[in-house]
């Protein structure tokens, strides 16, 4: 389909609590998941990263993500995704956003998490994620929800831009 622009922090649309979509396998759907990947994959490829995306970020308020992210264990489409289990026990890392690219925040997430969503011909799935997975689920099921990764900064001393922390390491 095309790559579309990427809405930054300070867009009000990012804020908002997004629709539930009716007809996951509706045309509409297919097209917006396809702007997704395309959107993902060019920002990747300009940028160096990136394994996830949410509608709300290309003006969208429709609960549909995108994940390629083979290493973690899964890509594609996802729609009306939402956590339904999660583990007490939390990680602690530094996450970075294509709505806020040259900043980085450490957050706090649950180590394992249990998705309920639907796939693009509105088939409802379980997907149980762990590790990487489970922190890319958790920071684009947020952007449904309206929250930003800066709402959860673990202090005040929790924010640093991408180029000082790749200087240190990237700890």
């Amino acid at each position: 389909m095309s790559v579309k622009r990427i809405l930054q922090l300070g867009d009000p649309l990012l804020w908002q609590e997004c629709d539930t979509v009716e007809n996951p396998a509706s045309t509409s759907v297919m097209a917006l998941a396809e702007d997704l990947r395309d959107t993902l994959l060019a920002f990747r490829s300009a940028n160096g990263f990136g394994r996830g995306i949410a509608a709300p970020q290309i003006g969208e308020p429709r609960r549909v993500i995108v994940i390629d992210a083979p290493s973690a264990g899964f890509s594609g489409a996802l729609v009306n995704p939402r956590i339904v289990e999660q583990s007490e026990k939390r990680v602690e890392l530094w996450d970075g956003c294509f709505s806020f690219p040259g900043l980085l925040v450490k957050v706090s997430r649950a180590a394992e998490i249990k998705v309920e969503y639907a796939n693009l011909t509105g088939v409802q799935n379980t997907l149980e994620a762990t590790g990487d997975l489970s922190e890319l689920l958790q920071h684009e099921i947020d952007h449904l929800d309206g929250v930003l990764a800066v709402q959860r900064a673990v202090s005040p001393q929790a924010f640093c831009t991408r180029e000082e922390w790749e200087r240190r390491g990237s700890e």
